[in-house]
């Protein structure tokens, strides 16, 4: 089945093009909205269970209304530091910011810096901040005595996509150079090479510019409230049962609402998550190897350039019918990233690729559509215009004569004896002879509006607007002449003679005229050169 107009080469370039067009628009991600929408749903409910390790100390609202207004004396966190040291925890991150000095105080600085090193495994945070979008963004450290007795700091750079979701985070962070690991991922201790893409241009970065590094998509162990929590004033107080937080992985944060960062995530939508607990997330996600990588850019262009080609390969199947094309093509890369992401932690963006392959199978059913018009006007065995198309096209151009007060010439062919042929040599050669005609009468019509049709068994017709009754005498003529000498090979060095009668009528067509009035006429003049021996032309007296 003959499915495009188009060459090989041109279809070659459209597919090409196509599959370019849907790579860039992945690569612009040009899409991402309706990709976030599918990573969404394809994460929304694919929890695990959290790390046994993991554990929050909340400054939640009851801790705040026992101790007091926020921010709280330095000299509290230090003997909360002691209690966790004294419980067993294994390392403590203390997402709270100190980058100044305690300026009623002095001696709340050495306290907290005391308890830190007693500790012995405590982290704290590193944040990026300028005064201004257009300001050099400026690292805010804890102030000197405690970043000195931390056994690490780490960036609390939270990553969150223009829709006001969570998904992704970079492992690495700083100035200059991604340099801090992220918080959850000082908190989990994980030793080996750090996963994640790579920073694009780390050799072009400004020394004065945030740098990230290493990013990955991150995968939620549930809704928020997964991670158990305690209250900072009952461990303060010590409150709690022996052993609860022994050998644990504790990070202390906000997460009382006026005062926590709240964030939403794919895991639920219409909660808010505290900074905390997406941190305890990220260490829960690296502790137990549930990291979602996104595709490199380059293989993810090459995948969605390959799914429109293979949808195009497709639709050049013969055996294949279209339904079955769009009905595997459409869903396919949709299936490609939830088999990715779920069996393997990748995350492949489809969207583009079911644009490109939309966009394909749309020029594919218009071509089509383009091509079964062309074909209902068709003549199957000859190419020509059929006696529908003709009828059509001898009625619009009667009219745009008529308008116009221009010419317009039509001339109507027979060959001469043709049962002859069929009779003698068999319907193969008469099949021959009909299209040789048929070629040598469509080389006339040279122009955009001139047309060549076959309206019978052995008739053909010519329409030529804004030609005069010379002009189409002169192409006759031509025409005649040029069958004669043609012939029909019809056996080895055997070759038999073909000749054609023509009628030709030409008019300017005037208000009360139909073009049943010039074919009539014309058809007359062709009975005429009939019967005056045929393998000839009349002129039609038309008015």
């Amino acid at each position: 089945m003959k499915t495009l107009l188009l060459s090989w080469p041109q279809r070659l370039l459209l597919v090409v093009a196509l599959a370019a067009l849907a790579g860039w628009a992945s690569q612009a991600r040009l899409l991402w909205q309706q990709d976030e929408r599918v990573y969404d749903y394809i994460v929304g409910d694919w929890e695990y269970p959290a790390d046994e390790r993991l554990a929050i100390v909340a400054i939640d609202e009851r801790s705040l209304q026992q101790l007091g207004q926020w921010p709280w004396p330095r000299g509290t966190h230090a003997r909360l530091l002691d209690r966790l040291h004294e419980a067993g925890a294994r390392r403590v991150a203390l997402d709270l910011m100190f980058p100044e000095p305690d300026r009623k105080d002095a001696t709340q600085d050495v306290e907290l810096a005391a308890a830190i090193k007693r500790s012995g495994n405590v982290v704290l945070p590193v944040l990026a901040a300028s005064a201004s979008d257009e300001a050099v963004p400026e690292e805010l450290l804890p102030v000197p005595v405690l970043a000195s007795a931390a056994t690490a700091l780490a960036h609390t750079d939270i990553e969150v996509d223009g829709d006001g979701i969570a998904r992704g985070l970079y492992l690495k962070a700083g100035v200059g150079s991604a340099y801090w690991p992220a918080l959850g991922l000082a908190l989990s201790g994980m030793d080996g090479p750090i996963p994640g893409l790579g920073d694009p241009a780390p050799d072009t970065a400004s020394p004065y510019q945030w740098r990230r590094d290493n990013y990955v998509r991150l995968r939620y162990a549930g809704p928020p409230g997964t991670f158990p929590q305690v209250s900072y004033i009952d461990v303060l107080e010590g409150r709690l049962p022996p052993g609860l937080l022994h050998g644990r992985l504790v990070i202390v944060g906000m997460t009382a609402s006026g005062i926590a960062p709240r964030l939403l995530t794919p895991t639920s939508r219409e909660s808010w998550m505290s900074g905390t607990e997406y941190q305890a997330d990220v260490a829960s996600m690296l502790l137990g190897g549930h990291v979602i990588l996104p595709l490199s850019p380059a293989v993810q262009v090459a995948l969605v350039a390959l799914l429109v080609v293979l949808c195009a390969l497709a639709m050049t199947q013969p055996r294949l019918p279209p339904w079955l094309v769009a009905v595997v093509s459409l869903p396919l890369p949709l299936l490609l990233s939830l088999v990715l992401l779920r069996g393997f932690n990748l995350w492949f963006a489809p969207a583009a690729a079911i644009a490109g392959v939309l966009l394909m199978l749309l020029g594919w059913g218009l071509w089509q559509m383009r091509y079964w018009r062309r074909q209902a006007h068709r003549d199957p065995l000859t190419g020509l215009a059929n006696r529908m198309r003709f009828e059509e096209a001898l009625r619009l151009e009667y009219e745009a004569a008529r308008r116009g007060g221009r010419p317009l010439s039509l001339v109507l062919i027979d060959l001469d004896n043709f049962k002859h042929y069929n009779d003698t040599f068999g319907h193969h050669v008469g099949d021959l002879v009909l299209q040789q005609t048929a070629r040598m009468i469509g080389e006339l019509a040279r122009r955009p509006r001139d047309l060549a049709a076959r309206f019978g068994g052995d008739e053909f017709a010519l329409i030529l607007p804004d030609t005069g009754s010379e002009g189409a005498v002169q192409l006759i003529e031509a025409l005649i002449g040029r069958v004669r000498r043609a012939g029909i090979a019809v056996g080895k060095g055997r070759q038999a003679r073909i000749s054609i009668t023509a009628g030709i009528g030409t008019l300017v067509p005037g208000a009360d005229g139909l073009p049943a009035d010039l074919f009539r006429d014309t058809d007359a003049a062709l009975y005429q050169a009939k019967a005056a021996g045929r393998d000839g032309f009349r002129v039609a007296a038309t008015g």
